[in-house]
């Protein structure tokens, strides 16, 4: 056997992450507003990239000249615009530097922002309104930030007035004029506590309710009311009342108020609108549409001495710009391919409603596209579009499900809307099973097992049979 070290030749493919590719990763998995974000950011950093705001000079000279005529021909052309050929070249990205580029205001995400009062803030108002005395208001307000979002107290008494160096009766009286507070049930230590807040408050306590408050929560949540009724000798539908007063109660008062982390504003990457029984896509490109190079670097990359330091400078910023705008341009057309894709493989979704969307998964729509099942990934990460009937995230779209016996694929959409409606049709004092529910979807050709049907009756939030039954009074 003959060893020994050899030189040998090969060819491999190899795929290199480049920055450049990573940008353009980075890039198609963006939603709009993050990527208008880094588009900012490129437009700081980089003097080559330049971004169109308003018309040339001459543009602006012409403009004024053909005002009155534009103004006599507007109505003329609003009736012959074809407004299909609109909708569908909307937004393309054409940077022609001669172009007229249409005004128009962007809006800003601080306009949307309002302030709304925090639960701490309400009672602090409340607070305000009371003749007490200084060492009592210190007080007071110690324990309303001592609160948490929900509207419990949990810091112990004890801590608070050992930190106030107060006797712990003062405080505990205080605290019995924040439990009087709006929203009711606020300074509670715990849940009990809350519910009985609530219950005096309202003028409906009475020695039931309060036991059942204190000692049987779990029986309520678990709709054992025979249990309940057996233990206070009362009939089961009067359980049953309290039970419908109980869980009409707030458990987390302060949950109403903002507390600054709630809002959230969707701004969508796809408008799909229909116009003549076609769906025409648009997507929303607002700087990708508008960046340029700028033409003071195009002068000197002509002019100046090819070796230069500050020419090497101008090329690498030049390369870096056009390929953002590339990547901007090769992340559009993807989305479109893919919202195009989607399109066409839940038409009838479109068309009619929840009901028909259809099982499809990324494979289907990378095979239709020619990508591979990352890129549509990447490509409907995070984004939304706005659709005839409603805004959706796009990954909405992508449902697992089972095949029916006439061999349609069914979305697990479509068969949580089966078992809603099968619900919402039953009679409360003889709720239906899972498996009752699971042998009338296999009447319907859709055969799921009894596990199945309970997870997706789970993650619409319906209870159980045995917790939606109900006891009609005789």
């Amino acid at each position: 056997m003959r060893m020994g070290y050899d030189l040998v030749l090969e060819q491999q493919q190899k795929l290199v992450m480049t920055p450049e590719l990573r940008l353009a990763l980075k890039i198609l998995q963006l939603p709009t507003i993050e990527l208008e974000n880094l588009v900012k950011q490129e437009l700081e950093t980089n003097p080559v990239l330049d971004i169109i705001e308003d018309l040339p000079d001459e543009k602006i000279h012409n403009a004024e000249e053909e005002k009155k005529v534009k103004g006599e021909e507007e109505k003329k052309l609003l009736e012959e615009i074809d407004w299909k050929e609109y909708f569908q070249y909307q937004g393309k990205s054409y940077c022609l530097e001669n172009t007229e580029i249409e005004e128009h205001q962007e809006s800003s995400y601080d306009n949307f922002i309002c302030y709304t009062d925090t639960l701490k803030d309400h009672l602090q108002f409340q607070l305000g309104s009371l003749k007490l005395s200084k060492a009592d208001r210190k007080i007071g307000e110690y324990i309303i930030e001592s609160l948490d979002d929900n509207g419990y107290l949990k810091t112990p008494i004890d801590h608070i007035a050992e930190d106030l160096s107060v006797n712990k009766t003062k405080v505990e009286n205080i605290l019995r004029i924040i439990q009087s507070f709006e929203p009711v049930g606020v300074g509670a230590t715990n849940l009990i506590e809350c519910l009985l807040l609530q219950i005096n408050a309202l003028e409906l306590a009475d020695d039931n309710i309060v036991t059942i408050i204190k000692e049987h929560l779990d029986d309520i949540a678990a709709n054992r009311l025979h249990n309940i009724a057996k233990r206070l000798s009362i009939p089961v539908t009067k359980v049953q009342d309290y039970s419908d007063i109980i869980k009409s109660l707030e458990p987390k008062p302060g949950r109403a108020f903002h507390c600054g982390t709630e809002n959230r504003y969707i701004i969508p990457d796809v408008y799909v609108e229909k116009i003549d029984n076609e769906y025409i896509i648009t997507i929303n490109d607002s700087y990708s549409s508008k960046l340029m190079i700028n033409r003071y670097y195009k002068n000197i990359i002509n002019t100046a001495d090819k070796s230069s330091d500050a020419m090497s400078f101008i090329n690498d910023k030049l390369s870096s710009a056009l390929w953002l705008i590339k990547s901007l341009e090769q992340r559009k057309n993807t989305l479109y391919k893919v919202m195009k894709a989607i399109i066409d493989y839940q038409l009838e979704f479109f068309e009619k409603g929840d009901g028909y969307l259809k099982t499809m998964t990324l494979k289907d729509i990378a095979d239709e596209v020619q990508v591979h099942e990352s890129t549509v990934s990447r490509a409907i990460s995070g984004k939304y579009a706005q659709t005839p009937r409603g805004i959706f995230e796009i990954k909405y779209f992508f449902k697992s499900g089972v095949e029916s016996k006439s061999g349609e694929d069914i979305s697990s959409e479509s068969i949580k809307k089966m078992i809603r409606s099968i619900i919402d049709a039953e009679d409360s004092s003889k709720p239906v099973s899972d498996q009752t529910i699971t042998e009338f979807l296999a009447q319907k050709g859709i055969k799921i097992s009894r596990r199945t049907v309970a997870k997706y009756r789970d993650e619409i939030g319906i209870p159980s049979s045995s917790r939606r039954k109900r006891y009609n009074k005789k």
